[in-house]
């Protein structure tokens, strides 16, 4: 056991930067030193408490979207990595099936077990990908919620030519605008809430940024809720044209509750799905096209904070003034650091 520096969070609401154990004895598993780590809504969940305890063990160290160096001897030395968060058992049925993210033995990196928020970290050495020469960490720290985001388009399977229309405008939905060029669609809308976000939205291929649904007079063939908000979720259904796809990609809360007119979702024949995470597969097809270039999100970091601010980092994530994308915590010049 070695004594790392980590952002744990205790317990619903409690927080703090201090010293925690680290087995670095594991078995097919290789030491990482965290360079820059994304911080997310989810991460606000994380210490709110608001995710369903079925996901999340306390204590634990955030960072599930995030790149670093290898630290362990062997062929990976000092290569700059990103590691798939979910941890696969490869023995049930849906890991045989390749949907990974469906593994009946739920782990993942920074919600089960500890995150990158720290100077040291321990992963499977199986889920490590090495990023090409000339890719930054700042470019690596968006696999992650790339591959979210792969996954569930994936999933849509959207043809060429389709009127498009994405609810929301935090990271997700941004991501989404930016991963669908690869799809080729004919248009791209968002409606979302913050007209600071209208640059950002246009940097990542949207069309037409609106700031309510009430602007949108149009139906779409396919429909993403990034948002997660019954009332988003509402509006994506509404905005679906007659035989359309509409996918869910923003978790509400286990509390909240959507009002759909069943009716209308089955005399319109809508296709209405979910999407959690992101398979192994979908993870390593987004570390390819980050490899060549294909996509560049990096764009879309728009704070970065110190390790030692982290405090900045998350009240700068809450608030909803300004234009906002991915905040960053770096960790390559922490005092100390290994």
């Amino acid at each position: 056991m070695i004594s790392t520096m980590a952002l744990v969070v205790e317990a619903q609401d409690q927080i703090a930067w201090r010293s925690r154990e680290l087995d670095d004895s594991l078995v097919d598993e290789v030491l990482i030193a965290p360079t820059v780590v994304g911080l997310c809504g989810t991460d606000l969940e994380i210490i709110s408490g608001l995710i369903d305890p079925g996901y999340i063990r306390y204590p634990v160290v955030l960072g599930h979207e995030w790149a670093g160096v290898v630290k362990s001897d062997g062929p990976l030395l000092g290569k700059l990595v990103v590691v798939e968060g979910i941890i696969p058992c490869w023995h049930c049925a849906m890991c045989r099936a390749g949907r990974t993210n469906l593994c009946e033995v739920y782990q993942e990196i920074g919600f089960t077990r500890d995150g990158a928020a720290a100077q040291l970290i321990s992963v499977p050495s199986q889920l490590v990908h090495v990023l090409a020469p000339g890719v930054t960490a700042l470019r690596g720290c968006l696999v992650e919620p790339s591959a979210v985001v792969y996954q569930a388009l994936l999933k849509s399977s959207p043809a060429p030519n389709l009127k498009v229309l994405i609810v929301g405008d935090g990271t997700i939905a941004l991501l989404a605008a930016h991963l669908l060029s690869l799809f080729s669609p004919n248009s791209i809308d968002m409606v979302g809430r913050r007209a600071a976000q209208a640059n950002l939205a246009e940097s990542a291929g949207v069309t037409n940024f609106h700031t309510s649904p009430d602007e949108v007079s149009a139906v779409y063939d396919l429909v993403i809720e990034a948002a997660g908000s019954p009332e988003s979720v509402e509006t994506a259904v509404r905005k679906a044209k007659r035989g359309a796809t509409v996918t869910l990609l923003g978790l509400t809360g286990n509390s909240s509750r959507a009002s759909l007119v069943v009716d209308d979702i089955v005399n319109n024949d809508l296709e209405i799905l979910g999407s959690f995470s992101y398979t192994s597969k979908s993870f390593s097809k987004i570390v390819e096209l980050i490899n060549s270039s294909q996509i560049a999100p990096e764009f879309l970091i728009t704070h970065r904070f110190p390790i030692t601010d982290w405090a900045g980092a998350l009240a700068t994530l809450s608030q909803s003034a300004g234009a906002r994308g991915k905040v960053i915590l770096e960790l390559n010049q922490i005092p100390g650091a290994l």
